[in-house]
């Protein structure tokens, strides 16, 4: 097999930039005492040969495109049991990884959101990410409070993450080409092992603030807690945008005395 399709059901654009994707690779910092890395979608292996150079690296490839799968296993029989043909999203981490690894990929632009609730869901495990994404995705990640673009992605993943834009890949990168521009973005682990708060009430507080974002959280948290039992507190003036992650803990913790 010389070559594999991309197909649209699966959001495939095939990075044929060596150049982003060697910049890519190295966005990861070994420093930070993980050993495994598991790309995803790594198509026709474009990254996976940088990865694969690292000798400090055991890879790991994931891929649901049974064409990839063939290719991949043909271009790398090294990898044997370290060449997952599955989904990333329903993938059990405790069944192939230790307790520190790193997560790398040019993710499926039509899942985003659902890869970086999954590296959150793994937080313990996953100490850093390095990828690409819809450049209007990697923006939301990274943004600050104030910003039009912040939102619920950006309080979760900054809550546990240090999150970095690095650099822009231009449409012409790929093969096929997608409409949007493209951003590469790296999370690292901040140490936070919990929040100063209930985690469980300050995702529902979280969501419930941006699910109305043109309202202020006395309205839009309503449903979470009666506006009777809300305090003189300005927080609740302000916008779910206007606040950071440790105004949300804050507010979390207010709220818990009350419910």
């Amino acid at each position: 097999m010389s070559t594999v399709r991309a197909k649209k059901h699966l959001g495939q654009h095939f990075l044929n930039d060596k150049n982003a994707a060697q910049k890519i690779v190295e966005a990861l910092d070994p420093s930070l005492g993980f050993t495994q890395v598991l790309e995803v979608g790594p198509g026709m292996g474009v990254l996976s040969d940088f990865l694969l150079e690292k000798k400090e690296y055991e890879t790991w490839l994931i891929d649901i495109d049974d064409e990839s799968i063939a290719f991949l296993a043909d271009k790398y029989p090294q990898l044997g049991d370290r060449l997952i043909h599955g989904d990333f999203l329903a993938l059990d981490f405790g069944a192939y990884f230790g307790d520190k690894m790193a997560v790398i990929g040019n993710f499926p632009y039509n899942i985003s959101s659902q890869i970086l609730f999954k590296i959150l869901d793994e937080r313990d495990r996953v100490v850093q990410m390095a990828g690409m994404f819809q450049k209007e995705v990697a923006e939301r990640c990274v943004a600050k409070p104030g910003s039009k673009e912040y939102g619920i992605l950006s309080v979760f993943l900054q809550a546990y993450y240090d999150v970095q834009y690095l650099f822009t890949v231009k449409a012409g990168a790929f093969n096929p080409p997608p409409k949007v521009q493209s951003g590469v973005m790296r999370m690292t682990r901040n140490g936070r092992a919990t929040l100063d708060c209930d985690e469980k009430l300050f995702w529902r507080v979280v969501k419930a603030g941006f699910n109305q974002r043109r309202k202020t959280l006395r309205n839009a948290l309503s449903a979470v807690v009666p506006k009777d039992k809300m305090s003189d507190n300005p927080l609740y003036e302000l916008r779910a945008e206007r606040l950071s992650v440790k105004d949300f803990e804050s507010l979390t913790n207010e709220i818990m005395t009350v419910l």
